[in-house]
């Protein structure tokens, strides 16, 4: 029987390599419990018991860490979404209502500065993608 618990482990640990989460390698760490209290001895039941709640305590800690803590992110500004947050583009002139027009990728944009910037020309740095819009902040010139 602990075989049984030790291959549902590994099972498990092959699956969270593939798929990347750590949820999966807290239910792994029950099936360890499981075989463990196999090569104890007890019951099967008792096994199983004991399985699931060593990984249901093991999710729930995870979950209330730091690393099950998911990032609320808008889409806009996520750069896992939109590949332009974080990218740099030049802007030569500002028109008195704060907006430009840019050239970037090939394409123009219409430009808008992030709350808290000025309007001078410059570097600047893509915070946020509005439609075809995109907001941008000053890219500071020590590390430019």
């Amino acid at each position: 029987m602990m075989l049984f618990w030790f291959g549902l482990a590994g099972l498990a640990v092959v699956a969270e390599l593939m798929t990347g989460t750590f949820y999966l390698l807290m239910i792994a760490i029950g099936f360890m419990a499981g075989g463990l209290a196999a090569i104890v001895g007890l019951s099967h039941p008792l096994q199983v018991v004991l399985s699931a709640v060593i990984a249901a305590t093991a999710v729930l800690l995870l979950r209330r860490s730091r690393f099950g803590r998911r990032r609320k992110l808008e889409a806009a500004r996520d750069p896992g979404v939109n590949l332009d947050i974080g990218q740099r583009l030049r802007v030569e002139a500002w028109q008195a209502d704060g907006h430009a027009r840019v050239s970037y990728r090939g394409a123009d944009w219409d430009v808008d500065l992030a709350p808290g910037q000025v309007a001078a020309s410059g570097w600047f740095e893509i915070r946020e993608v509005r439609g075809s819009r995109l907001i941008v902040a000053a890219v500071d010139p020590h590390k430019a």
